[in-house]
């Protein structure tokens, strides 16, 4: 169905429960464009090779800066010597994420976090261990800007700035087909993690709802993302998932209590057993409500023996 836009969907694999990112090619009237690039490992190197042979890249499109988008970019561009395009806050934020300190400041915010302190050291564990799936960094040609027009293929895309997921995740609108690359925004079967960690934007659950609202008004028919299959009525979607976040913000209500840390609301919230990796997405998602409730005045925090508690 993608090839009546213009477009190869390229699923690559990835070593977690979410077990696969969609990446996207399409050959416009100078050469082909890759939207997004996976993780910079083995298998990723040799799917991209299989896919590339032949073909003269003249751009990479990264829509956001977390790793299985961003990966790859840098060493991708070093094979083709192509254009890379991304958001200025979001490549700032990827130069950031994984150099000594921020690290440092984020084993500070877990513990902030009253995160048990193995706990923590394991969750800062698992962060450093994405550093070699990240580098070389891009050298990054175009800073992408909401409303601005980009060619993917043989059509144009409104750029749309729609941040919660990542400060600076863009997604990309077809006017003549009424078809959005939803690309981490909107997914069809689970909800994109919406997280802080005490730096960036301070209220990233409400940049969210803004953002699908924002969204909502193009009424897009066709969405493809880049988790799962695509599908049709990002509308009806778009008040799923804020249907879900409705319910959660109750929940998170509920788990404070008499007053609990951060750490004690997301186990309250989240009650399967999860991986070092998941748990990180886990408590940030946890205090990503958690401030969204604050800001609305529906809860407040204190700073109590070197950690937050939330009380009502």
């Amino acid at each position: 169905m993608l090839e009546e836009y213009g477009l190869k969907c390229i699923t690559l694999d990835l070593p977690f429960r979410l077990d696969h990112v969609n990446c996207f090619l399409a050959e416009g009237e100078h050469g082909w464009t890759v939207i997004d690039t996976g993780l910079h490992n083995e298998q990723t190197v040799k799917r991209w090779e299989e896919e590339l042979s032949g073909k003269d890249v003249t751009d990479i499109i990264v829509t956001h800066y977390h790793p299985d988008h961003f990966g790859y970019a840098g060493g991708l561009q070093l094979k083709h010597n192509a254009r890379v395009h991304m958001t200025d806050i979001d490549f700032q934020a990827a130069t950031k994420a994984w150099d000594q300190p921020f690290l440092d400041t984020l084993s500070q915010n877990y513990l902030l976090a009253g995160i048990p302190e193995d706990t923590a050291e394991a969750m800062l564990t698992n962060t450093k261990d994405f550093v070699p799936l990240v580098i070389p960094y891009p050298e990054v040609n175009q800073f992408l800007q909401d409303g601005d027009t980009i060619s993917i293929g043989k059509h144009h895309f409104e750029v749309i700035a729609t941040p919660g997921h990542s400060d600076g995740l863009v997604t990309f609108y077809n006017h003549d087909n009424n078809m959005l690359l939803s690309t981490d925004h909107i997914l069809p079967k689970i909800t994109p993690n919406i997280s802080y960690w005490f730096h960036g934007e301070p209220d990233p659950l409400a940049r969210y709802l803004e953002s699908l609202d924002k969204i909502k008004q193009r009424d897009a028919d066709f969405v493809v993302p880049s988790h799962g299959e695509p599908f049709f009525g990002a509308n009806d979607r778009i008040e799923e998932i804020k249907s879900h976040h409705d319910k959660r913000l109750d929940q998170t209500l509920l788990a404070i209590g008499s007053g609990a840390s951060i750490y004690q609301i997301s186990q309250q919230l989240f009650r399967k057993r999860l991986t070092v990796h998941e748990m990180r997405f886990a408590v940030g998602e946890t205090l990503a409500h958690l401030e969204y409730l604050r800001n609305k005045g529906e809860c407040h925090r204190e700073l109590n023996g070197g950690t937050y508690w939330y009380y009502l």
